[in-house]
């Protein structure tokens, strides 16, 4: 391991232990937590405050990690906030998440939001989101969008996964991209008519 890898890994695994701490016990804690170290250690692909608007990064911030000092909140701000490109896109993962949510807990609304942002990026979702393993989008899955995870019968890479329920929901059942961004068909998806 290379000394910037090593000095990252070592940022994160801080950050990681410092929202845990103060984590509330809400399924979601680990997940975002590790979303959260990743990006203040400059990992993932997610943007400003994973994708969600201020005040909503805030809430989440609260509801999970209460009393968290600002210090650890300070690297992630950095950078750009998502932009409105792909917009479109981003609403029909979010709505296609949110129709399947278990109605447990708030933080599904977050994690669909995030998830989406992610999304918009080019590596496997799990990287992106700035998850340590597979398993662990897996798992995020499986407790926030079960009757979603339970169509995943193939155990296919959730970003193509996620692409895929979108074009079959159009009625495309030969989509081959990873993103709609640079799929063939996108204007039938996403432009007016």
């Amino acid at each position: 391991m290379s000394t910037l890898a090593y000095d990252l890994t070592r940022e994160a695994d801080r950050v990681f232990a410092r929202l845990m701490v103060r984590a509330a016990r809400d399924g979601n804690d680990r997940a975002f937590a590790a979303m959260i170290a990743t990006r203040a250690a400059g990992g993932g692909a997610l943007p400003a405050w994973l994708g969600l608007e201020l005040s909503e990064f805030r809430d989440l911030m609260a509801h999970h990690f209460p009393g968290v000092s600002p210090d650890v909140l300070s690297a992630i701000d950095s950078g750009q906030p998502l932009t409105g490109a792909r917009q479109d896109e981003r609403d029909e993962l979010i709505e296609l998440m949110l129709t399947h949510r278990a109605n447990r807990t708030l933080s599904e609304v977050w994690m669909a939001r995030v998830v989406a942002a992610g999304c918009m990026a080019s590596d496997h979702l799990w990287q992106d989101l700035g998850l340590w393993e597979r398993p662990e989008l897996t798992a995020l899955m499986n407790r926030n969008f079960p009757t979603l995870a339970e169509r995943n019968t193939k155990d296919m890479k959730w970003k193509r996964f996620l692409y895929k329920q979108l074009c079959e929901a159009e009625g495309i059942y030969v989509c081959r991209s990873p993103s709609c961004e640079v799929c063939v068909d996108y204007h039938v998806c996403f432009e007016s008519d």
